[in-house]
């Protein structure tokens, strides 16, 4: 039989350990810190806009960056094709031209959402790998009704001058041709980083 004084020290041990563990328990836990200004080498929050032109070559086209990657059991059967979704990979533009320079990609998700109405929920980004913004990203996420003119969507943040980016942007379709669209985005969005030439798109 365990003597007393040896039972004493072995309850001792365990509520030591025990308590420790509760403290390395804590120090893994969610750690939140709430800040009034914007990190070391952000600027002061400002608004920019700029228009930009997408290049989009539709699934017929010899040289598509748009592929249907899947779809729902009622879409072949659906009057809005209802639960298709298509990714992109379109070039983005300075000019409505497709020879015009080079801005950078628009990429991202396309899916048909609405039962009854042509009517897209999108998920994209704006790459930029030219221009003022190169190397920066900016996410446009919304519900993209096909058959107006003038659709409206969300800017929902980005990275690099983009950060905590929060806006808007309309989209027009400014041409069609033979397996081909040309979109034109009209964006006023918020950055907090550093433009070399901002707004000179």
């Amino acid at each position: 039989m365990a003597k007393p004084a040896s039972i004493g020290v072995f309850l001792a041990l365990s509520c030591l350990l025990a308590s420790a563990c509760s403290v390395d328990a804590s120090k893994r836990g969610l750690v939140v810190e709430e800040i009034t200004e914007f990190p070391h080498g952000f600027g002061k929050e400002k608004i920019v806009n700029f228009r930009v032109f997408v290049q989009d070559l539709s699934v017929n086209h010899p040289n598509t960056t748009t592929y249907d990657v899947a779809q729902a059991s009622i879409s072949n059967t659906s009057k809005t094709g209802f639960g298709k979704v298509r990714v992109i990979d379109d070039l983005v533009t300075a000019g409505p031209e497709g020879d015009s320079e080079a801005l950078g990609r628009l990429q991202g998700l396309l899916t048909r959402a609405d039962l009854n109405t042509l009517a897209i929920a999108v998920n994209l980004n704006f790459y930029f790998s030219a221009g003022p913004y190169a190397g920066s990203t900016l996410s446009i996420l919304g519900r993209n009704e096909i058959g107006l003119a003038e659709r409206e969507l969300v800017v929902a943040g980005g990275t690099g001058v983009f950060r905590f980016a929060r806006g808007y942007a309309i989209q027009k379709t400014n041409s069609t041709g033979t397996n081909i669209s040309v979109l034109d985005y009209n964006i006023y969005t918020t950055y907090s980083g550093t433009l070399s030439e901002a707004g000179e798109m």
